[in-house]
């Protein structure tokens, strides 16, 4: 055929890794329960929409360690750690709770000391 013919390509396959929409949440929500599971005190902070980031929803544990992951809206947050069991915070109102900044120092120090022992 010509180089301007009227005939349309098709659209092209979608790629063969693409996990679908659902098995993707199914992922997350078997992520966040694990977490839960295997962690003590767990409480959810949700951030809001930013021009950046759309909203969040972060789970911290009674030690600092924590974990975050993409939420549609906020609703949908809250029903996500009330399925969890897990009481829910708004992050604007309550802030981040400081044992988050204790463990990312924590986590920075042992960063730092494991790249002095390699070289």
């Amino acid at each position: 055929m010509g180089l301007f013919s009227r005939r349309r390509r098709s659209a092209p396959a979608p790629a063969p890794d693409a996990v679908p929409e659902k098995q993707a949440r199914a992922a997350t929500l078997a992520y966040l329960a694990d977490f839960v599971a295997t962690r003590v005190g767990v409480e959810a902070y949700v951030e809001p929409r930013t021009n950046v980031t759309q909203t969040t929803i972060m789970l911290v544990a009674t030690d600092g360690e924590w974990t975050r992951r993409k939420v549609p809206d906020e609703r949908t947050a809250g029903a996500l750690a009330r399925e969890l069991g897990i009481p829910v915070y708004d992050v604007q109102r309550t802030g981040y709770p400081q044992r988050v900044r204790d463990w990312n120092a924590r986590q920075r120090i042992e960063r730092q000391r494991r790249a002095a022992e390699r070289g």
